[in-house]
């Protein structure tokens, strides 16, 4: 791919940002808020069913399973519907199959009602990221990919933190909780978004990216392997061991394990909008370096820690490590796609990654605790984070590059009211 005359981007932390820009930062607050006060309790929530760890975990790899499962099809379908009507029937989704797990009475009732809520967990996660990437000034990719992620990490700092308040009124609380949350941005998204031609289907020059196309860009491959450590640690490893490691080798209550997620979210917040204002200036390609081979370093430190302490350490550095490299990592597959791109599948692919993380990631960190330890778990997993690292060592860097040509496209076609095509 050609490269840009890449002048200094001065002004980037001045450009005027779109208003769905903040539609979308608020919604991902509010559905993190929600997610934080599910995600210390599920686990526990799995074993007051009788179940193994492993069992346990697996309820978080089941929803990464349906995620992973329908990521193609919710792709295609932000290719046909258009980003704003997918996001807005996947929350609802997930809002509904929430708010029956809190009724669930036996484990497989809980296991089919998180697995059901992976398929509108996907459709509106790929239709966020698509719109974000396409309403993203090329000059602000880096803060707008900080500020949407950290939207998602401040409602993950309140989240857990809810949540151990909400620990006496029961385990099934906080799905209720999540569930109205879900309600409530959807309302929100479909209001705000309703008459915004941004969000609509087609607009005039837009092209349609394959996922063959962006494959050929050494940076997206390196995201799709940085993107599958992160779905491995950030989504797996945490979210299914960290709360059980608190509790089991720490020897602390539930309410522990949600103080200890709230601290990886704090380091995450603490970075991730620093670090997508810098790659901005200096680029993507060094940030994604450092964030992971630190992050491998301190995930490994987190797995050998006995004491609350050095463990609240570790787990800060390994989450402001994280954002160091999240917002980079965002704002290079915006580079590569461009804001004329329809890249409903490239975007699945990318998200794709990280839901095959989760799945291997909370499947095998189960087993290894169970069978062989948690120190083992988290080395692992932190040895999964240096490899992405180190691939990102050889990858080209993506800020100032020229978006994928129009020969490397198919056109897409607007559609008429015949096809239930918005009319300008």
């Amino acid at each position: 791919m050609k490269r840009a005359h890449d002048p200094a981007v001065d002004g980037a932390a001045r450009a005027r940002l779109p208003a769905e820009v903040w539609v979308l930062i608020g919604a991902n607050a509010v559905i993190a808020l929600g997610y934080g006060v599910v995600a210390p309790v599920l686990p526990d929530y799995a074993r007051h069913f009788g179940v193994s760890i492993a069992a346990a975990t697996f309820v978080i790899t089941a929803f990464a399973i349906m995620r992973l499962a329908f990521a193609a099809p919710a792709g295609l379908l932000v290719q046909r519907l258009g980003e704003r009507t997918v996001y807005v029937t996947g929350l609802l989704i997930v809002a509904a199959s929430t708010l029956a797990c809190a009724f669930a009475q036996t484990y497989w009732q809980l296991l089919t009602f998180r697995a059901l809520g992976g398929i509108g967990s996907t459709m509106f996660t790929i239709s966020a990221l698509g719109l974000m990437i396409r309403i993203s000034p090329p000059d602000a990719r880096g803060r707008v990919s900080g500020m949407f992620s950290s939207a998602f990490l401040v409602g993950s700092v309140g989240g857990p933190l809810l949540g151990s308040l909400t620990a006496g009124l029961g385990l099934a609380a906080p799905f209720l909780i999540y569930g109205v949350a879900l309600l409530l941005v959807a309302a929100m998204v479909f209001v705000a978004l309703r008459n915004s031609a941004m969000a609509a289907r087609s607009a005039d020059g837009e092209v349609r990216v394959g996922i063959r196309a962006v494959l050929r860009n050494g940076a997206y491959r390196a995201a799709l392997l940085s993107n599958f450590a992160t779905g491995w640690t950030a989504f797996g490893l945490r979210v299914a061991l960290v709360p059980l490691f608190v509790i089991d080798v720490l020897g602390r209550d539930a309410r522990m394990a949600g103080i200890a997620l709230a601290t990886f979210a704090i380091g995450n917040v603490t970075a991730v909008i620093p670090s997508g204002h810098l790659s901005d200036r200096i680029g993507r390609r060094r940030l994604m370096i450092a964030g992971l081979l630190t992050a491998g370093l301190a995930t490994a430190a987190v797995g050998l820690s006995d004491d609350l302490v050095f463990f609240l350490a570790a787990a800060l550095l390994a989450g402001f490590s994280t954002g160091v490299f999240s917002s980079p990592q965002q704002a290079a597959v915006a580079d590569v796609l461009g804001n004329k791109a329809r890249g409903g599948t490239a975007v699945a692919g990318f998200q794709m990654s990280a839901d095959l993380g989760s799945i291997l990631g909370a499947t095998a960190v189960g087993l290894i605790a169970q069978f062989v330890s948690f120190g083992a778990a988290f080395m692992i997993s932190g040895a999964i984070l240096l490899v992405a690292g180190l691939v990102w060592v050889t990858a080209p860097e993506t800020r100032g590059m020229v978006a994928l040509g129009p020969g490397e496209h198919t056109p897409v076609r607007p559609l008429g009211p015949e096809c239930g095509g918005e009319v300008p």
